[in-house]
C-alpha cells in the first residue's frame, strides 16, 4: 500500500512539472497589426470608397472608417502586407492620407 501511495504521489508530481513547463513557454507572437491613419475624406461617398476597396488589399483583416473623425484604422497580417502599403492603397484611391499620432 505504502509503494502505491508513493507512486501517485510520484505520478502527481511529474504531472505538475509538466503542466508548469507547458505554461513556462514563449507566448504566441501576435497574428495581426492595427494602424490608424487620418484620411481627407468629405462625404459618405468618399468613405464608401474607402469601405469598398480597402478589404480587397492583401493581409487586411478588418477596416473601421470614421467619416466624422476623418480615420481608418485597418487590421491586418503584417507577413502579408506593411503600413506603406495600405497607405499607398488609399492614396491611389485619390486621398491624401498619414498615419495618426
Amino acid at each position: 500500500m505504502k509503494k502505491l501511495i508513493v507512486l501517485s504521489g510520484l505520478f502527481l508530481l511529474s504531472g505538475i512539472s509538466v503542466a508548469s513547463a507547458q505554461s513556462e513557454k514563449a507566448p504566441k507572437k501576435k497574428k495581426t497589426e492595427e494602424v490608424t491613419f487620418v484620411v481627407s475624406m468629405n462625404c459618405h461617398n468618399c468613405q464608401s470608397k474607402i469601405e469598398k476597396n480597402i478589404p480587397w488589399e492583401k493581409g487586411v483583416k478588418d477596416l473601421k472608417v470614421d467619416l466624422e473623425k476623418k480615420t481608418v484604422c485597418i487590421v491586418y497580417n503584417p507577413k502579408q502586407t506593411t503600413e506603406e502599403t495600405l497607405k499607398k492603397a488609399i492614396e491611389k484611391l485619390d486621398f491624401t492620407c498619414e498615419k495618426a499620432e
